[in-house]
């Protein structure tokens, strides 16, 4: 359970709604709502063959391993359009990130006025990773394309990247994977699944639920 410590219950309070002030903006194919996020996953190689599953009885692998490195994983999704991508990087640099976040802006959302991010604040997120990564002009350019908020200290869960990062893991991420190839093949036979269906998430959670459910986080104000 994530604790909030007193003093800082206002910059939550603040972060909080507008986070949920942006869930809340109808649907604007100018400005898509994204949601991004990162996870790592560590690859791992057997030390000898398994048995393959038979009647009665399921696959047996042996419990010795051999670690074959990590790999990050960018996530970007448009919740209310049924739509994500995920991209495999050796690292997770303000380089790896601008470049990501420039797929998104010019290969997914090209025509879009301005792409609105909700991502947490980390500190590579953000228009400072394009200027270390790109020339003045294109970090300019990149900066203008997007409009950033940022989940308060403690409320990652209040970004929808996360749900979908747990489905990620859940089905796809939920076993051994040997190395970086078969990584990239298996997410993107997910990622391609998922968008096919068109999978959606439901964000109920509410500015005027969080005033009630979460009252004691807001400051006490006297008359």
């Amino acid at each position: 359970m994530w604790c909030i410590p007193p003093e800082a219950n206002a910059a939550f309070v603040a972060a909080m709604e507008d986070v949920l002030e942006v869930y809340q903006r109808p649907p604007d194919p100018r400005r898509p709502l994204i949601c991004m996020d990162e996870a790592s996953k560590q690859l791992v190689k057997e030390t000898r063959p398994g048995q393959p599953a038979q009647p009665g009885q399921a696959a047996r692998y042996d419990a010795e391993y051999e670690r074959a490195g990590v790999r990050n994983l960018f996530l970007a999704t448009a919740p209310l359009l049924g739509w994500r991508c995920v991209e495999v990087t050796e690292q997770r640099t303000r380089s790896d990130w601008a470049a990501f976040m420039r797929t998104v802006a010019d290969t997914v959302f090209p025509t879009a006025e301005r792409i609105v991010v909700l991502e947490d604040n980390l500190n590579t997120h953000g228009p400072a990773s394009f200027y270390e990564a790109y020339p003045p002009a294109e970090a300019r350019r990149l900066t203008e394309r997007f409009e950033f908020h940022y989940t308060p200290k403690h409320g990652s869960w209040l970004n929808m990247a996360e749900i979908e990062l747990s489905v990620l893991a859940r089905q796809c991420l939920d076993r051994r994977i040997p190395d970086a190839t078969t990584l990239e093949t298996e997410v993107a036979a997910w990622v391609a699944q998922r968008n096919e269906a068109r999978a959606t998430i439901d964000w109920q959670f509410t500015t005027a639920e969080a005033r009630i459910k979460l009252k004691h986080l807001y400051p006490s104000i006297d008359a």
